[in-house]
């Protein structure tokens, strides 16, 4: 059935509405997002004002329903305790809350530049720009730091000192923040007009200025849509989600937050007690690798996890977390948290142990709901494993997560779900994965996942740092932390002439130590590998092991053959990935292989 809401819009002078928060009178849902502007939107909302343009109307909700419950706090710079508020703001917060530390409030505005810098200011009118018909008003609006004095060259000389009422009447700058106080709007002119002598000009300029800026806005008034407190529930949270257009725009949690608030719920705290467990911070093993996870994803995986469960088709889109009911939050949230510890697990078991070298952290939110599902005790059946194993390594090495990703996450958690229980299906990830044998050489960063995913891969052959002989398990990897080197040391292979596309690729790299990437230096293996037998005090047959452990064939390697070396590590390479895909890369013999590479990876 549809919903009837019958709003009323009144226009209201802008001094009403700053009296009405300076009281409590106006506060915020606590679920709003903090007040974001910079000092350009804030001067550039004062020049409008001051000219008397139009500024889009403000939405209000009464306060008091039983139906909606919401949590309230006063707009920042305002200081009000124990009042309790007759309206809550669902649109205009970053307006009013701008309007009103710039015009009403005696304190310092805490905003931030264009860069983000944190800066406080005061705004002033000046008088002659203001009333100059050339100047652009914007220009007539002065942001002034908390000193009250604009400088230049490195803030080694003032340039403007309007520090005390005296040097304001001087350089005919009007304080914004006196503009609603009649008092002491009037106490000001009478000192501005005295300290220039009560001239017939000045008197002339000072009542054209009144008439033509002050008056404009203390007479200003923009609409107010009022929603009266029988307003449904639904309708609350359609309009909040519907109308807030001013600012950034709200994300999709922000907007579930709101609907959530109507019960009474803090989603916002909620989520930062979900944060932990997922992100593992109370864990023996505290590493970043989750912390991508956050609370647009989680809701994501709730969704997922639900729609999986109800009898509805799965899906996880925009609109189906916005539609995502509390009460079945409520019964899945546990559940899920569950699938992100077993998450966490897998990846471990992967080889995966930092943020960094995880290839897509999309494929986490199948992966949670995943292992939501089928519950710990099948989680960790090696048949389970096995069945993770190939869809995880097919995502990542046929890079399949990389655009929208919603229609794939309800194909995985259906695909692999049924194939975990046995059931008649496939999965239509790992069918549609593909991986190319000449990717090998446009793997030169490791922006993209299948860059990383070789490195895990690497990690998983269980490959053994030059130097110091270690394999990297979890703890050594976070203790040590290995980064990613070239074998043939770029100084090397650019003074060999060899070609970039080759050398820089991933073929010719490998995960190492600092040590021995500092033994490595600009050197030719044959060099290299004598220094790290001399320092790490091994014989060559303890160094062969090491070397080979990283898919390298050291007879290439220690005779500095960088083109046999090449294509051996590019079939080794192909190997260990056919074997994660449970495929084979069908182009290791093609045309375009054979011209790359010089000749077969066959």
């Amino acid at each position: 059935m549809a919903i009837n809401i019958a709003p009323t819009s009144n226009d209201t002078s802008l001094e009403q509405l700053m009296y009405d928060v300076n009281s409590g009178k106006i506060q915020l849902p606590d679920f709003q997002r903090g007040w974001t502007w910079d000092d350009d939107r804030i001067r550039n909302i004062l020049a409008s004002l001051t000219q008397g343009y139009p500024m889009g109307a403000i939405m209000c909700l009464e306060y008091g329903s039983e139906s909606v419950r919401f949590k309230y706090r006063p707009i920042e710079g305002v200081t009000v305790d124990g009042s309790v508020p007759e309206f809550l703001v669902l649109d205009g917060q970053q307006r009013l809350t701008s309007m009103y530390r710039a015009t009403f409030s005696r304190e310092p505005v805490s905003t931030v530049t264009e860069k983000k810098k944190a800066i406080k200011r005061y705004y002033y009118l000046d008088i002659n720009k203001c009333l100059n018909d050339e100047d652009d008003r914007l220009e007539a609006i002065l942001s002034v730091p908390e000193d009250r004095k604009l400088k230049e060259n490195f803030d080694r000389d003032v340039r403007l000192d309007i520090s005390t009422r005296a040097l304001e009447f001087e350089h005919e700058m009007f304080p914004l923040n006196i503009i609603f106080d009649s008092g002491a709007r009037e106490d000001w002119a009478d000192g501005y007009k005295e300290y220039h002598g009560y001239t017939s000009e000045i008197r002339s300029k000072y009542k054209r200025f009144r008439k033509e800026v002050i008056e404009t806005m203390t007479g200003y008034k923009l609409p107010v849509i009022k929603l009266d407190k029988s307003t449904p529930r639904e309708a609350v949270c359609k309009v909040f989600e519907n109308v807030n257009t001013g600012g950034v725009a709200l994300t999709v949690f922000e907007l579930v937050t709101a609907t959530y608030a109507t019960y009474g719920h803090d989603l916002r705290k909620d989520w930062e007690a979900c944060r932990d467990q997922i992100w593992g911070k109370h864990e023996p093993l505290n590493t970043d690798v989750m912390y991508s996870v956050d609370e647009s994803a989680f809701l994501q995986t709730i969704t997922l996890y639900s729609n999986f469960r109800a009898p509805t088709m799965t899906t996880c889109k925009r609109k189906d977390i916005l539609d995502l009911p509390f009460e079945v939050y409520q019964a899945n949230k546990a559940a899920v948290l569950d699938g992100y510890r077993m998450a966490r697990k897998f990846l471990f078991g992967q080889y995966v142990f930092r943020q960094r070298d995880l290839p897509y952290p999309t494929q986490l939110i199948p992966l949670a709901a995943i292992c939501a599902v089928i519950g710990k005790s099948v989680f960790e059946k090696p048949r389970t494993q096995s069945i993770l194993e190939q869809w995880f390594w097919c995502g990542i090495m046929g890079e399949m997560y990389g655009g929208a990703n919603e229609s794939r996450y309800a194909n995985d958690i259906d695909d692999i779900v049924a194939l975990i229980r046995g059931n008649d299906g496939s999965s239509r990830t790992v069918n549609a994965s593909f991986f190319s044998a000449t990717r090998l050489l446009s793997l030169q960063t490791r922006n993209s996942a299948a860059y990383k995913g070789i490195m895990a891969l690497i990690y998983r052959e269980q490959c053994k740092d030059f130097v110091k002989g270690t394999t990297m398990d979890l703890v050594k990897s976070m203790d040590e932390s290995p980064d990613i080197h070239h074998i043939f040391p770029e100084t090397y292979c650019v003074k060999k002439g060899y070609k970039r596309e080759m050398w820089n690729s991933i073929v010719n790299k490998t995960p190492l130590l600092p040590a021995s990437n500092r033994s490595i230096g600009g050197y030719a293996p044959s060099v290299y590998s004598k220094r790290i037998m001399r320092d790490a005090n091994i014989d060559e047959e303890t160094l062969r092991d090491r070397i080979e452990s990283h898919l390298i064939d050291y007879s290439a390697f220690i005779a500095d053959d960088f083109d046999r070396y090449f294509v051996s590590r590019a079939k080794r390479l192909l190997a260990i990935i056919e074997k994660v895909m449970g495929k084979t890369i069908a182009d290791k013999g093609s045309e375009q292989t054979v011209h790359a590479f010089g000749q077969s990876l066959e």
